[in-house]
């Protein structure tokens, strides 16, 4: 496995404000001056995190063909959510859209009833895992966090757990422990993207986005708006997994 290089692009966001949102994160996109294998925005990155599905958009429409330019243009993977109509239910659809336009989406599993978000929304019923530059990625959205068994990494599935996120500052201790806690207990790396600044129900978020080892070790931490590009070792997590084998000990479960 060769090392893999990610941008968290950390941002405040323009409430309800799809076409500043696709502009503003188009000039980040370009202030990426290093190389970089893929480009992580937040969740619900064109709109901020709303419960105002008039604001959903079709798949190939202004979202999708933006994030389909981007990777394109900058030879990289493009991930984020935003939220999508689709047979006449509304989903949090994170995009995971590849240079050469092929792309999978993973629809949001557990949403966040203290919002209601599960009552404008309908949930995810498949969990992906995704294959770029030899390593296997599994792309979550948010609330997922909290919920271990969805992102459990059976038999060694995935290299790397990624979140994007709108996780508020109130509880944004849980968000550091946790996405800690995932990495270690998954033998993989983890990294969250979460965004900073208020939203339109003045909700504040203090970033904290970041990236974690299996021995739980930080390798990328940040709390104010900026661009933030990391590197995986892939060797390092290959002779982890052989020198600390604990997935041989996991335990065997179905979801249903």
């Amino acid at each position: 496995m060769n090392d893999l290089r990610l941008s968290l692009i950390q941002s405040d966001i323009h409430w309800h404000q799809v076409d500043a949102n696709l502009a503003m994160f188009e000039e980040k996109i370009w202030q990426i001056d290093e190389e970089t294998d893929i480009v992580v925005l937040p969740e619900m990155f064109s709109t901020g995190f709303t419960m105002e599905t008039g604001l959903a958009e079709p798949m190939n429409l202004t979202t999708f063909k933006w994030m389909k330019q981007m990777a394109a243009q900058k030879n990289a993977v493009v991930a984020g959510s935003f939220i999508c109509k689709e047979n006449g239910q509304n989903y949090n659809r994170l995009i995971w859209m590849k240079p050469d336009g092929q792309f999978h989406q993973y629809d949001k599993r557990h949403l966040f009833r203290m919002a209601d978000e599960h009552h404008h929304y309908d949930f995810g019923k498949n969990r992906i895992v995704v294959e770029w530059k030899g390593w296997k990625i599994c792309p979550l959205i948010c609330y997922d966090l909290r919920f271990p068994v969805w992102s459990r990494n059976r038999n060694l599935e995935y290299d790397l757990l990624l979140y994007v996120a709108n996780w508020p500052a109130a509880r944004v201790n849980a968000w550091d422990a946790l996405l800690k806690a995932r990495a270690i207990e998954n033998v993989s790396y983890s990294v969250g993207l979460n965004r900073v600044g208020n939203d339109g129900n003045d909700i504040p978020y203090n970033g904290h986005s970041g990236a974690y080892s299996p021995k739980g070790e930080t390798l990328a931490f940040s709390d104010k708006e900026q661009i933030i590009t990391i590197s995986l070792n892939g060797s390092e997590l290959q002779r982890f997994r052989e020198k600390f084998p604990a997935q041989l000990d996991a335990d065997d479960f179905e979801i249903s």
